[in-house]
């Protein structure tokens, strides 16, 4: 019975869990705040107490939607609120302008020349003196802005004027008609299998990706053989 118990709890927070995933919003780690982090934490821990728990798995349910609706909540009020956002979310920390390394503000973030360079290089910057701006993010991240003459040069330095592309579209995925990107992309299943004909394909089946651009400009790629 114990064991009943323990799959059933399991079961429960699961879905507890994902409720309240959808509800907070997908982030990923990297975009996560300080106070996201310890709430994930701390909601992750209830729901394996939830799903051991079996005297009173109430209670640990209870504290499970209470931390979840009051993450809710604040990501609310951090979205309405300057205030809010300060205070949960924190500011922004400058760390190098203009060529100057600001003390106070690595004092601030916590962090060493030894992080900050090696965040740099992480970014495509070995060389600091390309650096015009060092910003550190909310979320623990460092924006560069790197100077204008080190910068990579844009077709608008060139005078320019290139064709703004668009997002393709995936008409068939794993052997499978994407009716939706179709019915978006102005086109029908007869049109695509006589495309497919003319590429030797009888069958949507052995298409493992077809995308649309643009264009019309129909990309095919062939199931795996071997597979």
């Amino acid at each position: 019975m114990d064991i009943l118990k323990i799959l059933l709890t399991t079961v429960i927070s699961i879905f507890i869990l994902f409720a309240l995933t959808k509800l907070m919003g997908n982030k990923q780690l990297s975009q996560l705040s300080l106070f996201d982090y310890v709430v994930g934490i701390t909601i992750g821990s209830i729901a394996a107490e939830l799903a051991t728990e079996l005297d009173t798995p109430i209670n640990s349910g209870t504290a499970l939607i209470a931390y979840g609706l009051i993450a809710v909540l604040i990501s609310f009020l951090t979205n309405k609120s300057i205030v809010c956002r300060r205070i949960f979310a924190g500011r922004p920390i400058l760390l190098m302008d203009a060529g100057k390394l600001f003390k106070k503000g690595f004092k601030k973030a916590r962090l060493d020349l030894h992080e900050f360079l090696a965040m740099a290089r992480v970014s495509g910057y070995y060389n600091i003196n390309t650096v015009e701006t060092a910003i550190m993010e909310t979320n623990g991240n460092i924006s560069f802005l790197p100077k204008s003459v080190s910068r990579p040069v844009t077709t608008q330095d060139m005078a320019m004027n290139p064709t703004q592309e668009h997002m393709q579209r995936n008409l068939i995925m794993d052997g499978r008609l994407m009716e939706e990107n179709m019915k978006a992309a102005g086109v029908t299943a007869r049109w695509l299998c006589t495309q497919l004909k003319g590429l030797g394909i009888r069958s949507f089946r052995q298409v493992f990706l077809a995308t649309l651009d643009y264009n019309n400009l129909l990309t095919v790629y062939r199931m795996d053989a071997s597979e």
